[in-house]
């Protein structure tokens, strides 16, 4: 009987090798195994979005050792590899490309240690995001993004919400539409959230006292509208804040002068009208305040101590309607570079001196006001600025005449030389006195006539005017 006791071994240890061969590790080159589910699950999603053809041949040998391309890493779980990240989309010269016709297959959502999940450039028909599935995501995925997908339409999933340990979710320039959905809220770990240029709408939902983590909120090139809400304050770890290029209104709230760690705020191109300086003068940490395009409250803007910024390196305020003189403190901020004061209603002169003594300034753009009097820059201002210093459209702007013999020197364009100015008006001042002049009596026994005119620059001219000769020219 101990043939048939070996016969019936053999089987048993045929049967178990068969049946273990269908869900047995794959061994790669460098020893690590790879369950076959996985590989497959990878190979499937890749396939739906570059096309049935792709069968794997670059990720050769395995898709967790040596590749050469850039769009898949692993990392072991008790010594089985496994898929952390994946970029789907030309990324470099050799990621993988996205084909015109694609699809999210359900297999993606299989692979349960993904920790970065990237689509760039890839969706390019119109396709709406089904929101299931992405639970299943939920516990390892840290990184979600969304890069120049015009075709993506449609709201943004609710189910993102359910991602609870996502840190960073960028959804940029793609075609996503409607309201934001509140569930958003619930990502309390995010350090990274931009959702800039969509076409969101709406108001900006209020729950950011949640997000004590959050560095970057970039909303920018949307079409949000409403008041910002109250709690925007409570984000007391932000570094960035762009709402930039949407319709919001009303004023900024109180809390935004608690954000202590703040370093960027731009909301150009708003409709926001006031709550400037009593908030954005207490943020010292401010490098970069882009306030231009917003009808703002003249006494708010005027009141605020530019001085007290010192940390500002760009500052716009070009566009908002500001008046009277250009603000002294503006000389006082020692690491400037970038100065906009341009289409506005800025009267008095300009502190050339003042302002050409700034050590870093390298853009100063003041065209488009009502400036009046000599610009008194040197020709080693307008050398080091080149085209980034604009003074036109101020009509009783000149610049003084400058006698310079480097190649370098570029006259600033739009401006009259002081020379010119003073000819003109002076020309202008005759004319007028031999018209008043017409008017009198010529019989008048006076000899000689005395004529001051003060001049918008300031300089004062006197005409001595014989009457002898003006009868002769009239």
């Amino acid at each position: 009987m101990s043939w048939i006791h070996s016969v019936l071994f053999l089987f048993l240890v045929f049967r178990w090798c068969i049946a273990g061969e269908s869900s047995s590790p794959e061994v790669t080159d460098d020893g690590a195994p790879m369950e076959i589910s996985e590989r497959e699950a990878l190979y499937s999603t890749i396939q739906g979005f570059v096309g049935d053809s792709w069968n794997g041949s670059d990720l050769y040998p395995d898709p967790c050792g040596w590749t050469p391309i850039q769009s898949v890493s692993c990392d072991l779980y008790d010594d089985l590899w496994y898929v952390t990240e994946l970029t789907l989309g030309l990324v470099h010269e050799n990621s993988l490309a996205c084909a015109a016709s694609l699809e999210i297959k359900p297999q993606l959502f299989k692979l349960k240690h993904l920790k970065s999940l990237s689509f760039v450039k890839c969706f390019t028909s119109p396709l709406t995001i089904s929101k299931e599935d992405w639970i299943s995501l939920g516990s390892n995925l840290e990184s979600l993004e969304f890069r120049s997908n015009p075709g993506l339409i449609g709201v943004l999933p609710e189910t993102f919400g359910s991602l609870t340990n996502l840190k960073s979710l960028v959804v940029l320039q793609n075609g996503f539409n409607g309201k934001l959905p509140t569930r958003l809220c619930n990502l309390s770990s995010l350090k990274r959230l931009v959702l800039a240029g969509n076409l969101f709408t709406g108001t900006i939902p209020d729950c950011f006292n949640g997000f004590k983590n959050l560095l970057i909120l970039d909303l920018s090139r949307n079409s949000f509208s409403g008041t910002l809400p109250s709690t925007i304050g409570e984000m007391v770890s932000l570094l960035k804040l762009d709402l930039s290029n949407n319709q919001l209104e009303g004023k900024l709230p109180q809390g935004i002068g608690f954000l202590k760690n703040l370093t960027l705020l731009d909301v150009r191109n708003n409709r926001i009208s006031g709550g400037f300086s009593q908030n954005v003068e207490k943020i010292r940490s401010l490098t970069d305040l882009v306030l231009s395009g917003n009808p703002m409250d003249i006494d708010d803007m005027m009141g605020i101590k530019w001085e007290n910024m010192g940390s500002l390196v760009v500052l716009d305020l070009s566009k908002m309607g500001l008046r009277g003189d250009i603000p002294y403190g503006l000389t006082k901020l020692k690491r400037l570079r970038f100065l906009g004061l341009n289409d506005n209603e800025l009267t008095g002169t300009v502190p050339s001196k003042e302002l050409e003594t700034l050590p870093c300034l390298g853009a100063l753009y003041i065209h488009g006001n009502n400036l009046t009097g000599e610009l008194r820059f040197s020709t080693k201002f307008y050398e080091k600025m080149g085209t980034r210093f604009k003074a036109s459209k101020n009509p009783n702007l000149c610049q003084y005449d400058i006698v310079s013999e480097s190649r370098s020197y570029v006259p600033p364009l739009g401006l009259k030389p002081c020379s010119k100015m003073k000819k003109t008006e002076g020309d202008l001042v005759i004319l007028q006195t031999l018209r008043n002049l017409k008017k009198e009596d010529s019989s008048s026994s006076m000899s000689l006539m005395v004529t001051r005119r003060v001049l918008s620059n300031g300089l004062t001219w006197d005409l001595l005017l014989e009457l002898s000769l003006i009868v002769l020219l009239i």
